[in-house]
């Protein structure tokens, strides 16, 4: 029998209320995060596209209840017991954030410049009051080695530390109390490129070494590509595709994947040029998404279907799951095409 997966999401939707007047009457809302339903297996990365504003970063903040949801559940399977974050008040939270972390992705902004590395990696521990003297010490240390850095920056202070130096500080305070998900916001995108491959590559080798499972959102598809297991695609708060990471590069299904795909800078100066040329027009307001079909607007394969009704997210091959009508019908081009 199949084990049940660490993380399930279920309909969540995060509707941030528009106020106006004196009196903040609320006259709308914005759907940051509308229906979305994934899942995320022990051990795995999934990763999480779409263009800013599409509502990765709000799903992500969400799923570690950072903010709260409007509706939907966030099933947590821990040690044969499943429990729904969403149920839970702030005490028993708590005892829950133990199991999840976040690595944000400006890693000059996310460290205290008033705080050492010390108590910046230490300060998990504390707050949770796993450790203290020396065992608190020994942790410290512990996930500074993980990360590759030198015990002696222990007493230092963030601005004397690079970019992808101050990353890792960031890393290991998520490390330090043993989390089995993580979620990854952005995390490199604020990095020189060859410092980014380096951040990749060590997130790849602790999740070998510790078992982690991984959210990764990001807007960068070839960083995606890199690190994921699966991918899902985000448009204006919906999920419109999610397949494993090499089909859906190979064979995207929904035009909104392929538009993205056409965007990835391809090294190779002699392959031709993919006929499409990016994502045309801009992404709609979440206050006012569209009838029918959200990416219709910017889609060259619309219909009138497509303007009148929207797309369920249905699979179209083995796990392999996209909102379009015309999903089994369209050939769409792929990297490998």
């Amino acid at each position: 029998m199949r084990e049940p997966s660490l993380l399930e999401v279920r309909g969540l939707k995060k509707y941030f209320p528009i106020e106006q007047g004196l009196l903040r009457r609320v006259v709308g809302h914005v759907r940051a995060v509308d229906h979305v339903s994934l899942s995320i297996d022990k051990g795995r990365t999934l990763g999480l596209v779409g263009e800013s504003g599409s509502g990765k970063t709000t799903l992500g903040r969400c799923v570690l209840r950072a903010i709260d949801l409007t509706a939907g559940e966030i099933l947590f399977h821990h040690e044969g017991v499943t429990t729904d974050l969403a149920q839970l008040n702030r005490r028993n939270l708590r005892e829950f954030r133990k199991h999840m972390q976040m690595i944000f992705q400006d890693p000059y902004s996310s460290l205290d410049p008033r705080k050492t590395v010390f108590d910046i990696v230490s300060e998990p521990l504390r707050i949770n009051r796993i450790a203290a003297g020396k065992a608190l010490e020994d942790r410290v240390r512990a996930a500074l080695e993980l990360v590759g850095l030198d015990l002696r920056y222990m007493k230092r202070y963030p601005h004397a530390f690079s970019g992808g130096q101050r990353q890792r500080i960031g890393i290991a305070r998520a490390l330090s109390i043993n989390p089995q998900l993580i979620v990854c916001d952005e995390a490199v995108s604020a990095l020189d490129v060859s410092v980014q491959a380096q951040i990749l590559n060590l997130l790849k080798d602790l999740q070998e070494e510790l078992g982690l499972t991984y959210l990764f959102i990001a807007h960068d598809l070839s960083v995606v590509e890199h690190v994921s297991d699966e991918v899902a695609v985000m448009y204006v708060g919906k999920l419109v595709e999610q397949a494993p990471t090499r089909e859906l590069f190979a064979r995207p299904r929904h035009p909104y994947t392929e538009a993205l795909l056409s965007a990835i800078p391809r090294p190779d100066p002699d392959q031709p040029l993919p006929e499409t040329g990016g994502i045309e027009g801009e992404l709609p307001d979440p206050a006012h998404p569209p009838r029918g079909c959200y990416f219709h607007p910017r889609c060259p394969y619309a219909e009138q279907i497509c303007r009148e009704q929207e797309p369920p997210l249905a699979e179209v091959a083995p796990n392999h799951t996209a909102a379009c009508h015309f999903a089994a019908e369209l050939t769409l081009q792929g990297l490998e095409n």
